[in-house]
């Protein structure tokens, strides 16, 4: 059987916002959303805090969080959840599947990891995914801090940006069908490892964004779509208040 594996990556120097993880929403930290958020997933075989942060690993000791210490020099997720995998799992076969999921997405649903692990399920032919969220706000696309995807009709991811795009001469339009990364990600483990071990890339570093990297390689990331939801990721202190506000009226609010 093929398992399924649940990383959720956290650190306190976010560039942006120092402390984010531990930084309370509604009277509970961030992170805590996150996990119990995304442990309504009902079918983990395991899923686990990274963190190379003690404090951190306190929080997730006093709540029964599992957790595992990492390095300090990882400055991307992906690289802190591919340590993190097979130490929360010795025995991970190639194909197997491993979840990045972002500890800022204080918002998330569970049907988003069904949705972004379904394609891994339907094609073996498919090695990574990204949940891609349909785009219907304007502020949202011109929004420097959302990372807009670019793919073919075959759901091939072919770049990654913080411009707004698909560029359009007439007004934005949810017509238009710009998606943005919503910070979920599976892997099949062997090409999680594949992608770490490869050094960082030029339009990686230039957009500050790692999926750029899977330009340079021999293997394609896929988009798992998603229809817009107002779910916002928290990438600095100001997006704070916007979260409480609509996560008062979220599904997944008071369940948890």
């Amino acid at each position: 059987m093929t398992k399924i594996i649940g990383i959720v990556p956290a650190r306190m120097k976010a560039s942006r916002f120092y402390g984010k993880p531990m930084h309370n929403i509604l009277d509970r930290p961030m992170l805590e959303h996150v996990y119990l958020r995304a442990k309504k997933f009902k079918d983990w075989t395991n899923i686990t805090i990274a963190t190379c942060d003690e404090e951190i690993v306190k929080f997730s000791n006093i709540h029964n969080f599992p957790s595992i210490l990492t390095s300090p020099n990882h400055t991307r997720a992906l690289d802190r959840v591919a340590e993190a995998a097979p130490k929360v799992d010795e025995s991970l076969n190639p194909n197997d599947i491993v979840v990045c999921v972002q500890g800022d997405e204080p918002m998330l649903e569970p049907e988003m990891i069904e949705t972004v692990i379904d394609p891994l399920f339907k094609s073996e032919s498919i090695p990574c995914t990204v949940l891609a969220m349909h785009i219907t706000d304007e502020k949202q696309w011109l929004n420097k801090d959302t990372v807009k995807i670019i793919h073919n009709n075959e759901g091939k991811v072919l770049y990654t940006t913080r411009v707004p795009v698909p560029f359009s001469k007439d007004p934005f339009s949810p017509d238009l069908l710009a998606r943005r990364i919503y910070g979920i990600f599976a892997f099949r483990y062997k090409y999680l490892e594949k992608f770490v071990n490869h050094h960082e890339t030029r339009l990686e570093k230039v957009e500050a964004c790692d999926s750029n990297r899977i330009l340079d390689m021999s293997f394609d990331q896929y988009i798992a779509p998603y229809p817009s939801r107002r779910s916002f990721s928290v990438d600095s202190p100001e997006d704070i208040s916007l979260v409480e506000m609509h996560m008062k009226n979220d599904k997944y609010h008071g369940t948890y």
